[in-house]
């Protein structure tokens, strides 16, 4: 894929960006939390999910990503599921999956996690070369498209759509 297609398709187009894109919602992320207590991160505002919720939330698909693109793991191992349970989902269900699996767990846990696992992202894809993430090409429901589009899709992008969410609810005061 040539610089004019990831432009048009805004994609960034070396890996210093992408990983200038990927810091830099994250911090705006973590600046929205950081501002939320304890109590108020686990209140259900968000269709009965809470800020909890939803950092476990980008926690397990950040882990899918890692686990499929990256390592080559097949979709259904990857997010923990027997194949025809996996191949009757769409996203809303592979959603409701994760809220179930994680919201028992303690926010203490949810949020390190949180930080923990995005550390191994960034080492992960330190570990990747830009060509390989823009020479890969997906199967499934991105076929033929560049592993960077799942990257942007499950890190910079999926931050940001949660981050404008989460920051209405701290614009409402609550």
């Amino acid at each position: 894929m040539n610089e004019a297609r990831h432009v048009e398709n805004g994609l960034p187009c070396t890996k210093a960006e992408l990983f200038e894109r990927i810091d830099s919602e994250w911090k705006l992320l973590a600046d929205v939390i950081s501002g939320f207590d304890s109590e108020r991160m686990q209140i259900q505002e968000f269709g009965g999910w809470s800020v909890k919720d939803i950092l476990a939330h980008i926690t397990a698909w950040e882990r899918f990503m890692c686990s499929h693109y990256l390592q080559y793991r097949a979709a259904h191992e990857a997010f923990g599921l027997e194949l025809k349970a996996f191949e009757a989902l769409e996203e809303d269900g592979f959603n409701a999956i994760l809220y179930e699996r994680n919201r028992d767990r303690p926010l203490a846990d949810v949020r390190s996690e949180f930080h923990a696992y995005h550390e191994q992202v960034r080492h992960d894809l330190r570990e990747m070369s830009f060509e390989d993430m823009i020479g890969e090409r997906l199967v499934g429901d991105r076929a033929g498209e560049p592993m960077l589009v799942a990257i942007a899709a499950n890190t910079y992008e999926h931050y940001r759509e949660h981050r404008k969410s989460i920051e209405t609810l701290g614009d409402s005061g609550g």
